[in-house]
């Protein structure tokens, strides 16, 4: 059977997209290994009509019922390679134990976070531990935090923080060099980096208390931001089709359309090369359903 579209990844961009398709009454078959972002926040904050937040698991829940309502087909699977066919006969999908058929492609693949390997942080995130200033800056207003970071990376979380709050203390956990002109920086705001390993993350259940350092010494925080740098973006099926991609190894798309600069491939979340938000990953999915809704029909 070929599908109208096939969408590899069942986040926020992919279940929108698909519920979008499927009130077109387009086929459409949704691959997702279920390893993703959404998989891991457990509060979303700054969605319209969740006031008090929302997990990704949640949502990805409510999404998928809503999109298998529609008819849209979820397969709990990786893809592992992408095949363009021959003239306009569209893509062929491979999984470890499956292959699929389609006439058009939406890539929702995604970005995974380098986090440092303390899983007593999971059950944080969102919740007491943030990724995203952007996402999650406002939870720390006035309020104590711990910058888990590395480098680079690190010191720019910590400089962006202080939108909110001027008691930030930066580990820079790995070590890494951090340049002079962000060194200028913190010293400037006040920030108190200290380039020291952590030992052990202390927590209760959803809450951050603190760290405790390879010398012993023990800092308390209720709240924690993590910047490792080094996210792994998951651009290497598009990489298989000669998909464009920025440097940052993100896919670049038509802004308008979403789709990529191979025929009837599009893209769509964080993948895309923009700001990683939820809400964008909506709309990014929600315009991509559209504009594959029209290709598919203008082939027949």
């Amino acid at each position: 059977m070929s599908h109208d579209c096939i969408i590899i990844g069942g986040g926020i961009a992919g279940l929108q997209a698909a519920i979008q398709m499927g009130r077109y009454q387009d086929s459409v078959v949704v691959i997702d290994a279920e390893n993703g972002r959404s998989n891991l926040c457990r509060c979303y904050h700054n969605v319209i009509g969740w006031p008090d937040g929302i997990s990704g698991q949640q949502l990805r829940n409510i999404g998928k019922r809503q999109a298998e309502q529609l008819g849209v087909q979820f397969v709990k699977d990786k893809a592992t390679k992408v095949i363009k066919k021959p003239a306009d006969d569209g893509f062929s999908v491979e999984t470890a134990s499956q292959q699929f058929q389609g006439k058009a492609l939406l890539i929702a693949t995604g970005v995974m976070d380098r986090l440092p390997a303390f899983d007593s942080l999971l059950p944080c995130l969102g919740i007491s531990a943030y990724i995203c200033p952007d996402c999650d800056g406002y939870e720390v207003l006035d309020k104590k935090v711990i910058v888990i970071g590395s480098g680079k990376a690190g010191a720019g979380m910590a400089l962006a923080l202080t939108n909110w709050t001027n008691q930030i203390i930066f580990i820079n956990h790995e070590r890494e060099p951090i340049p002079a002109n962000l060194q200028e920086k913190l010293h400037k705001k006040q920030i108190v980096c200290i380039n020291k390993e952590i030992e052990k993350i202390e927590t209760s259940g959803e809450q951050f208390k603190g760290v405790y350092l390879t010398d012993g010494e023990m800092l308390r925080a209720n709240h924690a931001f993590i910047a490792m740098g080094g996210n792994e973006v998951r651009s290497r099926l598009a990489e298989q089709l000669g998909v464009e991609l920025y440097k940052n190894k993100h896919i670049l798309v038509d802004p308008r359309t979403k789709m990529t600069n191979i025929e009837n491939v599009f893209a769509a979340g964080d993948i895309v090369a923009h700001s990683e938000q939820v809400t964008i990953a909506m709309g990014d999915g929600m315009q991509a359903a559209i504009w594959i809704h029209k290709k598919i029909k203008q082939q027949h």
